[in-house]
C-alpha cells in the first residue's frame, strides 16, 4: 500500500458546489450544498441510519506511512512536539518529521516480547507510555518525557491469580472527588493528570489509579457490576475534561463503566438497547470532547457501527442509537473514535462492503460464526474513516471515506482470541484485537493500524486469504481537510508536495 493523497475527494467537491450552482454566486450562502451527481466510490455521506443524504462531501485528503515494522493491535498517539509514537509490539516507534521515516527508540525497560502492547501520549504532560505484559502476572509500564530520547520503567505485578491480559493505560484531570483526592493532597509527588492502568483476568475488570504519573499503581483492585463478570474483556480508557473516565466492556448490551471520583468507584449505564452487540465482536470506544460530552461506538448486532450520545457525564444516554457507517458497509471491526469540539468527531473501522450481516449466509453460503469468513472467501476489508461535525444533533451527517486503496485483509479477521484456524490449517489471527485513533493539539487525525494484505495481495497479483497474513503497522493522516477544533478551521498538508 503505498501513500495516497486520496485528491478525487477535492475534485468531486468542486464538481458537487458546480452542479449545485453556487460557485460564482453570492459566497456568503452557509446553505448546505446539495449534491445533483452520484457520488465516486468509496465516499459516502449519510444520515443517522446510515442511508444516503443529499449534502456535499467534506474535502479531505490523507497521507499514508508505513512504520516499517509488524504492529497488529497499534496504539498510536502524538505529542506536541509534532513526534508520532506508533507500538509495533515490543518497538515504541517515532517519526518526527510527519511519517517520512520511523525509528524505534524503545528504551531496554521495555524490551520485551509480547502479543499484548498498549502505548499512550498523555494530551496534558506530553508523557508518553510504551506497556508491555511480561508473562501472565507481570507488566512493565515505561514512560518517556522527552519524546522518547530517554525512559523510566516499573513493573506491576497483578497478583498470582491470572490472567494479567488485555492490558490499557489512559489519563486524565484529577476530579477532587472522592478518596483519592485526600490520598492525593496528601502525597508530595503528585502529578499533574491521574494515570489509569486496566486489565482483565478470570475475575473480571481491574482498574487502579496512580498518583505519581504511572511509576506505581498502589490504589485500585476489582471494579464490580454486571458488566465485569464476563471475564474482563474491555476496550481502551478515556478520560474527559471534567475527569469522568470511561470504560466499555465487552458485553451483550452496550454499556459503560465510568467513574467521577478518580478511579475509587465505579458505575454502569446502559444505552442503544435497540442494537444489540454479540460480545464476539469486540469492544467498542467512548470518545468525550471539549465540553465534556460523551460518544459511545460500537459494532451493533447487524455489524454496522453505532453511536450514543451523553451530555451529562455519562449520567444518561440516548437510547435510540445513531447509526455511523453506511449501510453499504455491511461488516464492521475494531471501531475507534476521538473528538474535539462538541458535536465533532471522527471514527475509523475496518469494514466490508461484500460480506453479509451476523445470521444470513456468508459469500460462502456458510453462516458467520465468530470467526468472519472461512479461508477460501475472498471477502476484503478495507479500511474506513467517518466524520461528524454535528454528532450531537437530532439528525446528524456522516461523512465516510474508504481509505486504503486495496483491502486491509481478504478472507476472516478473526475475532476468537485463540481458536481461529484456515481451511489450511494455518491461522488467521494476524491482526489480533484493535487499531487506533486519536487527534493532535491542532485536531488532526491520526490512524493507526495492521495492513494484513501487502506485497503481491495489495498489488493484485495474489489477492487471496492465504496470501493476506500480514500484520504491517501503518498510519494515515489528515492531510488537508477540517479539523475537530472549530476555532482551527481547516488544516492543511504537513510535508511539502
Amino acid at each position: 500500500m503505498g501513500k495516497e493523497w486520496n485528491s478525487f475527494f477535492a475534485v468531486f467537491f468542486v464538481m458537487a458546489t458546480s452542479l449545485s450552482g453556487c460557485l460564482g454566486e453570492d459566497s456568503s450562502d452557509d446553505s448546505p450544498i446539495v449534491v445533483e451527481a452520484g457520488l465516486p466510490d468509496g465516499l459516502f455521506v449519510t444520515d443517522s441510519t446510515g442511508n444516503y443524504t443529499d449534502v456535499a462531501p467534506l474535502e479531505m485528503q490523507f497521507y499514508f506511512s508505513n512504520v516499517g515494522e509488524q504492529g497488529a493491535e497499534p496504539s498510536i498517539g502524538m505529542t506536541s512536539s509534532g513526534c508520532i509514537f506508533f507500538t509495533a509490539f515490543e518497538k515504541a516507534m517515532r517519526s518526527c518529521d510527519a511519517g517520512e521515516s520511523w525509528e524505534d527508540v524503545s528504551g531496554p525497560q521495555c524490551a520485551f516480547q509480547t502479543n499484548d502492547p498498549w502505548g499512550w501520549v498523555d494530551p496534558i504532560t506530553d508523557r508518553v507510555f510504551a506497556v508491555q505484559m511480561q508473562g501472565l502476572e507481570t507488566s512493565w509500564i515505561c514512560w518517556s518525557d522527552d519524546d522518547g530520547e530517554s525512559w523510566l520503567g516499573n513493573p506491576h505485578d497483578s497478583g498470582t491469580t491470572p490472567l494479567n491480559d488485555h492490558i490499557k493505560l489512559g489519563s486524565g484531570p484529577w476530579t477532587g472527588e472522592g478518596p483519592y483526592a485526600t490520598i492525593g493532597s496528601l502525597s508530595s509527588n503528585l502529578y499533574e493528570t491521574a494515570v489509569y492502568y486496566c486489565y482483565n483476568k478470570i475475575a473480571g475488570i481491574f482498574c487502579f489509579t496512580s498518583f505519581d504519573g504511572g511509576a506505581t499503581f498502589e490504589t485500585g483492585g476489582q471494579v464490580i457490576g454486571l458488566a465485569t463478570t464476563n471475564g474482563g474483556l474491555h476496550g481502551a480508557i478515556t478520560a474527559a475534561p471534567d475527569g469522568t473516565v470511561y470504560l466499555p466492556p465487552r458485553v451483550s448490551t452496550p454499556t459503560i463503566i465510568f467513574s467521577k471520583d478518580n478511579g475509587y468507584s465505579w458505575e454502569e449505564r446502559y444505552m442503544g438497547e435497540d442494537v444489540g452487540t454479540p460480545s464476539i465482536r469486540k469492544n467498542g470506544e467512548v470518545a468525550t470532547d471539549t465540553e465534556s460530552n460523551a460518544y459511545n461506538i460500537w459494532v451493533g448486532s447487524d455489524q454496522g457501527v453505532y453511536m450514543s450520545t451523553s451530555i451529562d457525564s455519562g449520567e444518561t444516554w440516548e437510547q435510540t442509537s445513531v447509526r455511523v457507517s453506511p449501510i453499504e458497509v455491511i461488516s464492521a471491526t475494531f471501531p475507534h473514535t476521538s473528538a474535539g469540539d462538541p458535536g465533532r468527531i471522527a471514527i475509523t473501522y475496518l469494514g466490508s462492503e461484500n460480506s453479509s450481516a451476523l445470521g444470513q449466509p456468508d459469500i460462502d453460503g456458510e453462516p458467520w460464526n465468530g470467526n468472519a469468513h472461512t479461508a477460501t472467501s475472498n471477502v476484503t476489508h478495507y479500511l474506513y474513516v467517518t466524520f461528524s461535525l454535528n454528532a450531537l444533533d437530532e439528525n446528524p451527517v456522516f461523512h465516510t471515506q474508504r481509505l486504503s486503496p486495496d483491502p486491509v485483509q481478504v478472507g476472516s479477521i478473526c475475532l476468537n482470541s485463540g481458536d481461529c484456524r484456515t481451511d489450511d490449517g494455518g491461522s488467521n489471527r494476524n491482526l489480533l484485537d484493535f487499531n487506533d485513533l486519536h487527534i493532535d493539539l491542532d485536531g488532526r487525525v491520526y490512524i493507526g493500524f495492521a495492513d494484513g494484505c501487502t506485497g503481491t495481495c495489495a498489488t493484485g497479483n495474489n489477492t487471496t486469504p492465504e496470501n493476506s497474513r500480514d500484520r504491517l503497522g501503518s498510519v494515515y493522516y489528515l492531510s488537508n481537510g477540517p479539523s475537530l477544533y472549530e476555532s482551527i478551521g481547516n488544516l492543511t498538508q504537513l510535508i511539502a508536495e
